[in-house]
């Protein structure tokens, strides 16, 4: 097992570190601030933000943030969702105090240039156009809206053009200035180097940062869930078809044991129930797949597949039947054995990949100050027993409370 050492600054910052082989090392800052925090007219600047942070600080401008990594080899990147904004880097370790230095100031320092917002803007609206144009993409978007009506969490992340075109200098200041704050973040790295010097680097370069300003606003759980089906005409080529609803929160003691059912259900396996049933018993569908996604207070458990118009209804039966075996019948010991032992095996290889592990464990320590190593997951796997699986079938795939969204 990798040895996992966490540190707080007086500020409040939270560290966390993990070894790894290798001489690049990945490290950010994960943000407590996403979708869900913005307040309806300012819809879309949680990922505006993201867009504009590099684009000039009070230390840099533009093309001096861009070329900074990009001239020893590096890779700068970021990215928004619903609870979270992460701004990370990947380098040769010889280069950690600049990519620390650059990041810190990217993540505080940011100034959010008049002379850069309308151009940018125009990127993002291109990157909505773009988006609108795959429904097998913007699917996934409205269904959640479906799930989560007239809340944050049901809202797009790249927000909506008009409202983008109206966004400021002093909007972005107001809502970083809300959110970016010491308290409400998590530095983390992945990597070959010393923990202290970690340390002694952040705490150094966030001397001056202050611990806080204001309260942070609470979030506003979802109301009450009520199922729909509802039928969309976008003149598609195929039928794309959503199926799900709401689901455990990432705190849930049954998550897990639903995460396994989502991977026997429609994981990426060619094995997967759906994918058997729909593309290789019956070729009705190219794609087919079930998702689950856990957020601090809620969860969305979705099915998606697309399919010819004239075989929409025998896919959802088909679907239907897969959901009703698994809420009808206690699995067999073999087959239970054989699925933990797949999601371990894919697991496993998933952590292979340290840029996405590096992703993970920042988000992992920001929302529940700690982080769980590959073993302990497996741990928690290998206890799922057959009658939590049936249980959580029978409160996740009832029929009754299943939402259908349809693009037609």
């Amino acid at each position: 097992m990798k040895t996992i050492s966490t540190y707080t600054l007086e500020n409040g910052l939270r560290i966390i570190h993990c070894p790894s082989p290798t001489d690049v090392i990945y490290c950010g800052y994960a943000i407590n601030a996403g979708t869900r925090d913005e307040k309806d007219n300012e819809q879309g600047i949680a990922h505006f933000v993201e867009h504009l942070l590099f684009k000039g600080t009070t230390h840099r401008r533009a093309w001096h943030i861009l070329n900074r990594m990009e001239n020893v080899g590096g890779d700068l990147n970021a990215y928004t969702n619903k609870e979270e904004t992460v701004v990370y880097s990947a380098f040769l370790k010889e280069h950690f105090m600049r990519a620390a230095e650059l990041l810190t100031d990217i993540v505080f320092n940011s100034t959010f240039p008049e002379n850069q917002i309308e151009k940018e803007v125009e990127v993002i609206i291109d990157e909505i156009q773009s988006y609108e144009d795959s429904p097998a993409e913007l699917i996934f978007d409205d269904f959640e809206e479906l799930i989560f009506p007239e809340h944050p969490l049901g809202r797009n992340i790249l927000g909506k053009p008009e409202l983008l075109r109206s966004f400021g200098t002093e909007d972005a200041l107001r809502f970083t200035r809300g959110r970016y704050m010491t308290g409400n973040m998590v530095f983390f790295i992945m990597g070959d180097i010393d923990f202290r010097k970690v340390i002694r680097t952040i705490e150094k370069l966030t001397k001056d940062v202050p611990a806080f300003n204001d309260a942070i606003p609470g979030r506003i759980a979802p109301q009450p869930y009520i199922p729909q089906n509802i039928v969309i005409n976008r003149d598609t080529h195929q039928s794309h078809v959503m199926i799900g609803t709401r689901a455990y929160d990432a705190h849930s003691n049954k998550r897990t044991g639903l995460y396994l059912l989502n991977n026997i259900l429609g994981g990426p396996g060619m094995n997967s129930l759906l994918n058997i049933v729909l593309r290789e018993r019956n070729a009705l569908v190219y794609n087919v797949e079930s998702n689950l996604t856990s957020y601090t207070d809620t969860g969305v458990f979705s099915i998606y597949f697309g399919c010819d118009q004239d075989d929409k209804d025998r896919c959802i039966e088909l679907t239907m039947k897969e959901l009703r075996k698994l809420r009808n019948s206690r699995m067999t010991d073999v087959r239970l054995s054989a699925a933990k032992k797949q999601i371990i095996g894919q697991l496993g290889v998933a952590s292979d990949n340290f840029e996405n592990c590096a992703l993970d464990m920042g988000k992992c320590f920001l929302h529940y100050n700690r982080y769980e190593e590959k073993e302990e997951v497996y741990k928690r796997i290998e206890r799922i027993t057959s009658e939590e699986l049936l249980d959580i079938s029978n409160e996740i795939f009832d029929e009754k409370m299943l939402s259908t969204l349809i693009y037609n």
